[in-house]
């Protein structure tokens, strides 16, 4: 508290003067200071000796569908001495967790952050995370495991393409009920949710926030505040009839007897036509272009409109505020649990802190500094695939790879539905 006044008097001092190289100075002297003071839960870079902070977990072992972890900074980066831990096999359960000292968010802002890239081009998978309450056996973490915070990207297919962020409350999970869509590409993201002691949040995605809003109106923890009127009834005389027919409109003498249908001038009679035989002749019908249907009055803004009837809404006797809503009492641990059809996802610099101004600085010294130089290394290796392509599959050699190409078309379509089912299996399952 010392350090503020100090910091504060000086500032005052500094106007006076009217310094403003000393005015900067001070005003980069308060941002260091309220950087430092950000309190960091759990950081992890996957620097060496990562092994030692994270256990792996035997979910899944038994049935030899546990999958390995990579170390490694993945086939295109921006430095190859910034690894993080990449999904190695496909068709494998993942399970992964690490613990911290013990704590609540009670009248803290919680800030959960990690970099998430997909090398594989997924096409159904999730990239999220999780924080885990309370006492959890590491070594059977899995799917069945409870959590109180789940969040990060998933996608499946065309339809799902979104950021997850479910909360856990007494055994019941809640999705967010606004759309947040994810990052599609093969290159890293910094995905960031902040929760407040207001119960306000946000979602960031690369430093940029995507969505915010309120715990109350946003999830379905607690009841709603207002409810509509289950006694309200719509009054007899309400009249909710936008337009009504013009009673001045009157319908036009002889309309009635105008035919839907007139003899067609045009036609002919056949020149091999009996009378006789064939019965008298008459030509066909045709659409008669004067007939405009059942006649109706036009219709006119109705003067006695009161609007759609909505019951009012009151007060929902079920509802109870909870001033803990957002409130997490001993979160210990953060997980990665996924199922992976194809592998390649990466995960790295996993940030819990209480300070959002820490965790952009976080993503901008991570992130941030090697963005431009991972999506040029991945430009070139995308380069280096076309050139190598082309270089296999001349076009002299079209008319031979077309006849395996029919061969093993049928195998393809049958392992493609297969992968397909996987996917869409484990992911209906979440």
């Amino acid at each position: 508290m010392l350090r503020w006044v100090q910091l504060s008097s000086r500032v005052r001092m500094a106007i006076r003067r009217e310094s403003p190289s000393f005015l900067c100075l001070i005003v980069l002297s308060i941002f260091l200071v309220g950087i430092a003071s950000a309190e960091v839960f759990f950081e992890e870079r996957f620097e060496d000796g990562w092994e030692n902070r994270w256990v792996k977990s035997d979910w899944k072992k038994d049935e030899n569908t546990a999958g390995e972890w990579n170390f490694t900074a993945g086939k295109w980066h921006g430095d190859s001495n910034d690894k993080g831990i990449q999904t190695s096999e496909d068709y494998r359960f993942y399970a992964i967790s690490a613990g911290f000292p013990e704590f609540s968010n009670k009248e803290k802002t919680l800030v959960f952050q990690f970099n998430v890239k997909h090398e594989q081009k997924l096409d159904c998978g999730g990239g999220y995370m999780k924080l885990l309450s309370g006492d959890v056996d590491q070594k059977k973490f899995g799917g069945d495991t409870p959590y109180s915070i789940m969040f990060g990207p998933d996608i499946c297919g065309y339809t799902t393409k979104k950021v997850h962020a479910i909360l856990s409350r007494e055994g019941t999970n809640h999705l967010i009920k606004k759309d947040v869509p994810c990052e599609t590409d093969q290159l890293t993201h910094v995905y960031t949710f902040v929760l407040r002691p207001d119960a306000s949040y946000s979602i960031l995605i690369d430093n940029v926030e995507k969505q915010s809003g309120s715990l109350y109106s946003d999830w379905d923890i607690l009841p709603p505040k207002k409810i509509k009127d289950p006694e309200a009834k719509k009054p007899e005389d309400w009249d909710d009839k936008e337009y009504i027919p013009d009673p001045e409109d009157k319908k036009p003498e002889g309309y009635d007897d105008i035919p839907a249908e007139i003899p067609d001038a045009d036609a002919k009679k056949p020149e091999d036509w009996d009378d006789e035989e064939d019965g008298e002749w008459a030509a066909p019908t045709i659409a008669n272009p004067e007939y405009k249907g059942p006649w109706k009055a036009k219709k006119i803004k109705n003067p006695n409109y009161k609007g759609k009837w909505k019951a009012p809404m009151i007060d929902n006797p079920d509802f109870k505020d909870d001033p803990d809503i957002y409130v997490y009492p001993n979160l210990k641990y953060v997980g990665i649990e996924l199922w992976q059809v194809k592998s390649g996802t990466m995960f790295d610099n996993v940030l819990v802190c209480d300070d959002p101004e820490y965790a952009k600085k976080l993503a901008e010294e991570t992130w941030g500094k090697h963005k431009d130089a991972e999506k040029a290394a991945f430009e070139e290796a995308e380069k280096k695939i076309e050139e190598e392509e082309s270089k296999n599959d001349p076009a002299d050699s079209d008319d031979e790879k077309a006849g395996e190409d029919d061969e093993a078309e049928g195998e393809d379509a049958d392992d493609e539905a297969k992968e397909d089912s996987d996917e869409d299996e484990v992911h209906d399952e979440l």
